[in-house]
């Protein structure tokens, strides 16, 4: 399989967390390029299934594989090797409050460099110049000298997706990346997010909790409920049965509401083209 056409396959895989089944049996395979977004109720195993694609946790039966290598049973450093093409954007943002935006977005290359030059801290004017572009893309470099804990939510996040480019990974995993923003801020990550897609083909996979945004940028969804796949298809057939599927029916057995789902920003139309490489990400890649 070439890199070109590259897929991500989830066989059977299931997760339990003691007598509690967590992720049941699922079965998808992603081809290199989509956008998919993942919907369900808290606890329909979203995240569960994006932590054991990043071998965050294992499964507990089942297998996950890339271009045809069953990353599901790395250990050591093709572990490493596979995290970091494989980076993970988190909710909370996971970055170092203490340390500047700069150095933040820079870790995204440790697993690239020898342990010596981790050690000592040392990075090249290069990637410093590729930590910097990859602010501008985000439109935050001019926080780059900033404490990352005192920037705003959205501004964290942006910074947590420039140090995941840093990586330059051919899967890029957000779970709930717009969970914690308010609406203004959760278009502009999402802009981002989908600008990454189409700019370099990378396949993106992310949790999303507002109906109407994963209509607008994925052109794939994914509904999960209680641990299984219940629907997988086009935004377009996320019809009232199929939403039923996914959340169910309140107290009263009346369909869920949309409108508790939504981002109350207009977002623009979803461009619907083939992904592929339209630009490079930065300078010199």
């Amino acid at each position: 399989m070439s890199a070109s056409s590259a897929t991500l396959e989830i066989r059977g895989v299931t997760r339990r967390f003691g007598k509690n089944t967590a992720v049941s049996d699922i079965n998808v395979s992603i081809p290199r390029g989509q956008m998919v977004g993942i919907i369900g109720r808290s606890g329909a195993g979203k995240s569960t299934l994006l932590r054991m694609i990043n071998r965050l946790i294992d499964p507990s039966q089942g297998s996950i594989f890339f271009d045809g290598a069953e990353v599901s049973s790395l250990h050591g450093s093709p572990l490493r090797r596979w995290q970091r093409d494989c980076a993970m954007i988190f909710q909370q943002f996971n970055l170092v409050p203490r340390l500047d935006v700069l150095t933040n977005v820079l870790l995204g290359r440790l697993n690239h460099r020898s342990t010596v030059s981790n050690l000592l801290g040392m990075f090249t004017h290069t990637e410093c110049a590729e930590a910097v572009a990859a602010l501008e893309r985000l439109d935050i470099a001019r926080t780059a000298l900033q404490p990352a804990g005192t920037l705003s939510g959205g501004q964290q996040q942006r910074v947590a997706i420039a140090r995941a480019m840093m990586q330059q990974p051919k899967v890029l995993l957000a779970d709930e990346p717009i969970a914690s923003l308010d609406p203004l801020n959760a278009k502009v990550v999402m802009d981002s997010l989908r600008d990454i897609n189409l700019r370099e083909g990378i396949t993106v996979v992310t949790n999303l909790h507002t109906l109407d945004t994963a209509r607008a940028y994925c052109n794939r969804i994914i509904g999960m409920a209680a641990g299984k796949v219940v629907f997988d298809g086009a935004p377009e057939d996320l019809d009232r049965d199929a939403v039923r599927t996914v959340y169910g029916a309140d107290a009263s057995g009346a369909d869920i509401s949309e409108a508790i789902t939504s981002t109350s920003v207009t977002i623009k139309p979803k461009i619907i083209a083939s992904a592929g490489p339209l630009e490079p990400a930065f300078p010199g890649y």
